[in-house]
């Protein structure tokens, strides 16, 4: 038997922000605009700091006027941060890049606005993370706590920032049953409160490295996610990870799950997905959810755009655009889902990750690799002699490359192990280059 959480826990002990505190917000994105709404709304001083004014909306530079924040742009220094109380960074950020800027006889309580957001919240919350795969786990938790019924808030790292729902409630919004949140290492490195009744992680290999100063801290960012729950909670992880509950001294009730095909009528493919499914449904029992409706959940549930979404098929040729693939496992994943021979686009930013170890996936799966952008030398040192190899500066000729190659049966699949900001803004981009790119070499056949 599973115990089932309490769909309500206790309202915030103390009041989230003192009122008048000084709080500077480093960044002017949706995160930090929701961030600085919100500390306004609970009577805070509100601070801007942003390096580039240039990245500043029309939207946010009337909603600063109109609400009388403290904006300071150019190079950090130590005069915009002086005096504060609290510090919400941007996600994107690293924490470290700011200390010697804080007053250290002084310094201000640092806070993801994640965790600014979940002291003021009573709905109970559910939180994955994890290195890939968040984004399918959290929306399919989504789907299963709608089928059994349940008003469901989806936000987080997936989008939404979690303060843009309290002040939807705090004007008058109903809340939600289950609040369920994508949290990445960004966030967890400066949560201190963050408490989810049932936290959810998926998998965890080497990524953001060049972001994080090693792989430990990495790792201790992902387990802050479990640091504050109790016994009552739960905490789902994947097989493989008991070890690290141990080492972590995990409090709360532990599941471990495996990519079992539990839900069989599914859209979604590859055993990772098999993976996230299991994990969510473990997630969502938890509050009630029973296996009748998970199941009709997953059976509904559509892929996400940009994670191993099928694009089209011509010719007998599959197209496949898995732009969020950004680290080595994703890729791994994302090669070991197709049983025909695969014409494989990667490159990009590089963020980390053993190549290597992915030689002999990539022989038994890849007819040919063909690299676009930056790494070059990264994926050339690790496969050579392994697969037919080239490179081309950017993904249109890449593409076309491979496609002179494909022959019915064949899978062009873009899933590139790399951040995209080498050629891109961001893997959304990416991946509408992809897909124009298939919509151009279709409609060059159908003339």
């Amino acid at each position: 038997m599973h115990t089932v959480i309490p769909h309500t826990h206790d309202a915030p002990a103390a009041a989230p922000v003192r009122s008048g505190a000084v709080a500077v917000v480093v960044g002017t994105g949706r995160s930090g605009t929701a961030a600085a709404r919100l500390l306004h709304h609970l009577g805070a001083s509100v601070r801007i700091v942003e390096k580039d004014e240039s990245r500043v909306s029309a939207e946010f530079a009337s909603l600063a006027a109109r609400l009388g924040f403290d904006c300071r742009y150019g190079s950090h220094s130590a005069e915009q941060f002086a005096g504060a109380d609290i510090l919400v960074p941007s996600p994107g950020v690293p924490v470290a890049s700011l200390l010697p800027y804080l007053d250290a006889s002084r310094p201000p309580e640092i806070m993801a606005e994640i965790d600014l957001a979940a002291r003021c919240v009573t709905s109970p919350m559910l939180a994955v993370t994890g290195t890939s795969g968040k984004t399918t786990t959290v929306s399919l938790c989504a789907a299963m706590l709608r089928a059994a019924g349940k008003r469901v808030f989806l936000g987080g790292n997936i989008g939404t920032p979690l303060s843009e729902y309290v002040l939807d409630v705090a004007a008058g919004e109903a809340p939600a049953d289950v609040l369920v949140l994508e949290v990445s290492s960004f966030q967890l490195q400066t949560c201190t409160t963050l408490r989810p009744e049932v936290a959810v992680l998926i998998n965890i290999s080497a990524n953001h490295l060049d972001y994080h100063a090693d792989m430990q801290e990495y790792l201790d960012a992902k387990f802050r996610l479990f640091a504050l729950q109790g016994p009552d909670d739960l905490a789902v992880l994947q097989s493989g990870m008991e070890e690290l509950a141990d080492r972590y001294a995990l409090a709360a009730r532990r599941e471990f799950f495996d990519a079992v095909r539990r839900f069989p009528r599914t859209a979604l493919l590859g055993s990772h997905n098999m993976a996230n499914i299991e994990a969510a449904w473990l997630a969502c029992r938890a509050f009630g959810v029973t296996q009748s409706q998970a199941a009709q959940a997953v059976e509904e549930f559509a892929p996400l755009e940009h994670r191993l979404e099928k694009v089209d098929e011509v010719a007998g040729v599959l197209f496949v655009n898995d732009s969020k693939s950004t680290t080595v496992d994703s890729m791994k994943a994302a090669l070991e889902s197709f049983d025909r021979p695969v014409l494989l686009l990667c490159g990009g930013k590089w963020k980390g990750g053993d190549l290597v170890s992915l030689i002999p996936v990539v022989r038994r799966h890849a007819k040919a690799v063909g690299l676009f952008g930056a790494s070059r030398e990264i994926f050339e040192h690790a496969w050579a002699d392994v697969v037919p190899m080239s490179w081309d500066h950017d993904l249109q000729t890449a593409f076309r490359r491979m496609t002179a190659m494909a022959q019915p049966g064949d899978v062009v699949l873009m899933s590139p192990a790399t951040s995209s900001y080498d050629l891109y803004s961001n893997y959304k981009e990416r991946g509408e280059d992809f897909k124009r790119n298939v919509a151009a070499w279709k409609a060059e056949r159908d003339d």
